[in-house]
């Protein structure tokens, strides 16, 4: 029996670095994300790709294993993971990563255990928290969330995760729009900026609060309009805490002159990718932005993938 386990990517549809405050975010999991198997061992192995690394080698990626294992209170095993989409680029990689480690290891250990159920996906959550805390620090917990979900998510600290009930599909371009920036670089930059002007972070916090509190009902009613103008003002606010970059407005920009109903960046910022909302076939956006020479790909959150 093949015990590999796999973990969806994602974009948060809105709410990224707000949520670290407390504000909701709305997260759509992605069909392509990360995949793992475990196998028992003496020592801590971890081979992701074409990269390797042994327990004590003092890699960040080792540690986080190590955090990862503890938190699920299991022996050293060997690790063979995969990702299927671009690291550090607010895809979620690194949450993935976790969540299908974490998996793969409860398949390892417990041949038995239900994956789907509350309490081992509630393990594997902290144990992916554990992961996360090594690379990105203060962690908000939506990207695993989304990881070790489907569809869309609304979640908040305060009460977790709970799915989102679309009316009609979510048919998304995302593009890699800039190198990628650390996670966790950004989340201090905010905030630094917090505590040289509490006002402007708070007062963007409270902005970003409404907009998912109405962009949850634009995905309930399957006003996609509405949602596309919302994802346009949670860019505004995203730029007015400086996490925005040059390369993400102009395919921001690109991706609305193409056709798209909103475009913004998803994740830390500071780099990597852009999520647009298509008005149907997201191609014509697509095409846009390959003719600029970036990376990008379709996605629908909600109904049949793309081929």
């Amino acid at each position: 029996m093949d015990r590999r386990a796999r973990a969806a990517g994602k974009v948060i549809l809105l709410g990224e670095h707000a949520v670290v405050y407390g504000a909701p975010a709305l997260a759509a999991a992605l069909d392509r994300g990360a995949t793992a198997r475990a196998f028992p061992a003496e020592r801590d192995r971890l081979a992701l790709g074409t990269r390797s690394g042994s327990e004590g080698d003092g890699s960040d990626p080792m540690r986080a294993l190590g955090a990862l294992r503890a938190s699920l209170g299991v022996a050293p095993h060997a690790v063979e993971a995969e990702l299927e989409m671009p690291a550090g680029s607010g895809l979620g990689a690194s949450a993935a990563l976790g969540v299908a480690i974490a998996r793969a290891l409860v398949l390892a250990t417990e041949p038995d255990a239900v994956l789907g159920s509350a309490a081992v996906g509630a393990r594997v959550l902290a144990a992916a928290a554990a992961w996360e805390g090594v690379f990105h620090g203060n962690a908000s917990g939506v990207d695993a969330a989304a990881a070790a979900s489907s569809g869309c998510i609304h979640f908040s600290r305060a009460a977790g995760s709970e799915p989102v009930r679309l009316e009609r599909p979510l048919p998304l371009a995302v593009a890699v729009a800039g190198p990628p920036a650390s996670t966790r670089e950004m989340v201090a930059s905010v905030a630094r900026l917090r505590a040289r002007r509490p006002e402007i972070v708070d007062k963007a916090v409270s902005g970003v609060t409404a907009l998912v509190n109405n962009a949850r009902l634009c995905l309930e009613a399957g006003d996609l309009t509405g949602l596309g103008k919302l994802m346009d003002l949670n860019q505004m606010l995203l730029s007015g805490l400086m996490v925005s970059t040059e390369s993400i407005e102009r395919a921001c920009d690109a991706a609305r002159r193409a056709g798209a109903l909103g475009a913004k960046l998803t994740g830390a910022g500071g780099g990597g990718c852009v999520v647009a909302l298509a008005d149907g076939d997201p191609e014509p956006i697509l095409a846009t932005w390959r003719a600029d020479g970036l990376a990008c790909f379709a996605a629908t959150v909600g109904g049949a993938e793309p081929a």
